[in-house]
């Protein structure tokens, strides 16, 4: 039996200022993958049903290091002790520990988002990126705000679209 989920509310339709438009379906995002989690069993958060082998808390923990990477890290070049937190090495497979409960990793989720936000709220969409994977490039080649917030929707919207396909295959539920 396959189940609706109850959609997220999308940013008005009648929005015009680009910078609320972008910070709206960030937060769009961020609450569907919250509520494609929601209702799953510890076992299915934590095991996978894709051939690639990841698990949804293993992605619930990467969203938290992206925003954690690219706004705290890479835009307001804060000092991140361990910004690839969220993998076995830089690059590598996405991990949890068995010791990091459900309830720790959504709330650190939900900690670098509202991180994310202030960072967003306090700066410009022109305004360039302090850093670009821990090194500092000339001002010319570093990202500007708009640019790594359309870089964090593309990220979201495939990982939103990925949790489609593994809650319906956990449970049948389906839709945003």
């Amino acid at each position: 039996m396959t189940a609706e989920a109850e959609p997220p509310a999308e940013p008005d339709a009648t929005l015009t200022s680009p910078a609320e438009l972008l910070a709206g379906y960030l937060d769009f995002y961020r609450d569907a993958v919250l509520r494609k989690l929601a209702g799953l069993t510890d076992g299915e958060l934590r095991g996978s049903r894709l051939p690639s082998g990841w698990a949804p808390l293993e992605l619930l923990k990467h969203l938290a290091y992206v925003e954690l990477r690219w706004l705290q890290w890479g835009f307001a070049g804060q000092q991140v002790e361990q910004p690839w937190g969220d993998m076995e090495a830089r690059g590598g497979r996405w991990r949890v520990e068995a010791g990091e409960s459900v309830e720790e990793v959504t709330a650190f989720f939900r900690a670098q988002c509202e991180r994310s936000r202030a960072i967003v709220a306090g700066a410009r969409l022109e305004d360039r990126m302090a850093t670009l994977g821990g090194r500092v490039p000339p001002e010319e080649e570093r990202p500007t705000l708009i640019w790594v917030l359309f870089h964090l929707l593309q990220e979201y919207a495939r990982h939103v679209g990925q949790l489609d396909v593994v809650r319906e295959l956990a449970d049948g539920v389906t839709g945003e």
